[in-house]
């Protein structure tokens, strides 16, 4: 063989590994705040696991340190030594939304999978959500405790009923039949996850992804999971990144409620018309009943309504006050159903405009 032969059989051959680690196949997500009581231990668990996998070699874990003020930075940087780990640093608290904006933006590989780096979900379920979502052809997969087949372990008894209840909540606001919406752990592929614009700066991102994957038309698996706190709790003195479970239910309602607002106009407008019409139909039944008692008025059904309303004023107050708040009530419930269907047809506009703006380049 001539030595240009071998010479451009070199470079083909570093160009190729070149480009498998630039490149790889998947991408482990993990957003940190404060995290130093955790971080190596469990980034060197993910490492053993994906070792000994199918993805040996051909992945790449990814840090966000979301401006950290302890040695959660300092770890990750030193971390960022193995080949296979690279680590991105927030100056200042950024919050989860803008961590994982940060993440999807910087990840390198077709799949990225999101990890909790307290491994309350074991490393076992990247293959589960990977395999997953190429076996369905999804765009993403969502690890769900609450489904059939999911299981929840010590997990604080509030937490645990404040989180079924909020995504039971959005469950019935987005009328689908997912059962999780807030969880973080989750699979995706990187075209899709890069079409949406996400906003979010906070916990509401994870279910903005699922309300803007929703109005795309995407392909959203879930699989059963296993959310256990047992190794959490036993370092939870020493963590301060966890979520306060009142704001957690707040931010989850508020979320909810963007699925489909115009359910609660709507709703509470039917409400208070029932109301209203309960009202008005019994004081239109003793107006009826009362006419025998006037007939010698010339006009029997004023003299009568009169009557009424002497002795029941707080009816026609309550009844005339619940109609005209039922009709604001389900006028803003239209207004809100019509601004969503042009906020659904300029996000599936605007999401394809960015995706082919991306690919021409």
């Amino acid at each position: 063989m001539s030595h240009t032969s071998t010479l451009r059989l070199f470079n083909t051959t570093y160009a190729l590994k070149n480009t498998e680690k630039t490149h790889p196949y998947l991408t482990i997500l993990l957003p940190c705040y404060n995290e130093e009581a955790i971080l190596e231990n469990n980034v060197n668990q993910i490492r053993a696991y994906l070792d000994q996998g199918p993805y040996q070699k051909n992945y790449e874990i990814l840090i966000i340190n979301d401006g950290s003020k302890d040695r959660t930075g300092e770890i990750s940087t030193a971390l960022a030594e193995i080949e296979e780990i690279r680590v991105k640093h927030h100056p200042v608290n950024l919050n989860l939304g803008h961590a994982l904006q940060t993440g999807f933006a910087h990840a390198m590989g077709e799949v990225v999978v999101v990890l909790d780096i307290d491994l309350s979900y074991s490393v076992d379920h990247i293959e589960l959500m990977v395999e997953t979502l190429k076996s369905t052809c999804a765009d993403m997969v969502v690890a769900s405790p609450y489904m059939k087949g999911g299981k929840v372990t010590a997990v604080p008894f509030l937490r645990r009923i404040m989180s079924r209840w909020v995504n039971r909540f959005m469950q019935m606001a987005s009328q689908e039949k997912f059962h999780t919406f807030t969880g973080m752990v989750r699979a995706y592929k990187k075209d899709f996850i890069h079409s949406l614009n996400l906003k979010t700066k906070d916990y509401e991102i994870n279910p903005e992804i699922m309300y803007k994957a929703m109005i795309l038309r995407a392909r959203i698996v879930e699989v059963p999971a296993h959310l256990d706190w047992t190794e959490q709790n036993k370092v939870a003195g020493k963590r301060s990144s966890s979520i306060h479970v009142l704001r957690g239910v707040f931010s989850g309602m508020m979320a909810g409620f963007i699925f489909r607002p115009y359910i609660f106009f709507i709703g509470i407008g039917t409400f208070l018309m029932l109301l209203s019409m309960y009202q008005l139909v019994w004081l239109f039944a003793d107006t009826i009943i009362d006419m025998s008692f006037f007939a010698e008025e010339a006009n029997v059904f004023s003299a009568s309504l009169a009557h009424q309303f002497t002795k029941n004023p707080h009816s026609f107050l309550i009844g005339g006050i619940t109609l005209l708040a039922s009709l604001q009530f389900l006028g803003l419930g239209f207004l809100s159903l019509q601004s969503k269907r042009y906020y659904d047809e300029l996000f599936h506009l605007g999401s394809g405009i960015k995706k082919g703006i991306r690919e021409e380049r």
